[in-house]
């Protein structure tokens, strides 16, 4: 039975589509969305290199709104809890990178971080929906990890809704997180199947203003979500 009430959608913007060499300007541009979201890349779990945990320390020093970082890196267990020592709101790691999900999530937890669980577009949604309480939020990969500006995988939505009734199931507090291809034309579409927040980077940073296309994708995202 999933009658809950739609929440308000979050949009987090990626800074992966900003300008490297301005990153305080860029975070100030997007003060009206609700995280930024920060994608740190190994150059071995996803072929890109992108920021360290220096470097997200510094971005929460200047950063107006709270950190959402996504690692999207080799040995998780190891390296997360970092993240969340260094200010990160939020740290979400890939369940394909952990030999020990719960675990991990709790460290994140007790070094006062909200605890993310990643699922790549091949990894199944079903072993960690049983483990429910131990995560703040569920990141559904709408593209393959590693690179901006990919097209949105509508086959992901069963995955997402699938997730979404378990969660309303289960009456948690469960973040329900999309990234990959989310823009004007594809919000609706993920709000539909239960996501509540989302991550943009090119339909934030690279179609006018960056808080008049935050505003846009926030309406977009209710919309739907309320149509459901």
């Amino acid at each position: 039975m999933s009658t809950h009430t739609p929440r308000a959608p979050r949009i987090n913007p990626s800074i992966l589509t900003a300008d490297f060499a301005n990153l305080e300007r860029e975070l100030d541009r997007i003060a009206t969305a609700d995280f930024v979201h920060v994608d740190v890349m190994d150059n071995h779990f996803v072929p890109n290199l992108t920021f360290g945990k220096t470097m997200v320390e510094r971005l929460n020093e200047v950063s107006p709104i709270p950190l959402d970082v996504h690692l999207m890196i080799s040995d998780a267990d190891h390296w997360a809890p970092g993240y969340a020592e260094v200010g990160a709101a939020s740290v979400t790691f890939h369940a394909e990178a952990s030999t020990d999900p719960v675990t991990l999530a709790r460290r994140l937890r007790q070094r006062g971080a909200r605890a993310g669980i990643a699922l790549k577009p091949g990894t199944d949604v079903e072993p960690y929906l049983e483990l429910l309480p131990e995560f703040d939020q569920i990141l559904i990969m709408t593209v393959e990890p590693g690179f901006g500006g990919q097209s949105f995988m509508t086959d992901m939505m069963p995955k997402l809704r699938r997730a979404a009734d378990a969660v309303a199931a289960s009456g948690l507090d469960v973040w329900l997180q999309v990234d990959g291809g989310i823009s004007l034309d594809t919000i609706g579409i993920a709000a539909e199947h239960g996501a509540d927040t989302f991550v943009a980077g090119s339909a934030v940073y690279n179609v006018g203003e960056p808080d008049a296309q935050i505003a846009a994708l926030r309406a977009a995202a209710a919309s739907s979500a309320h149509q459901h």
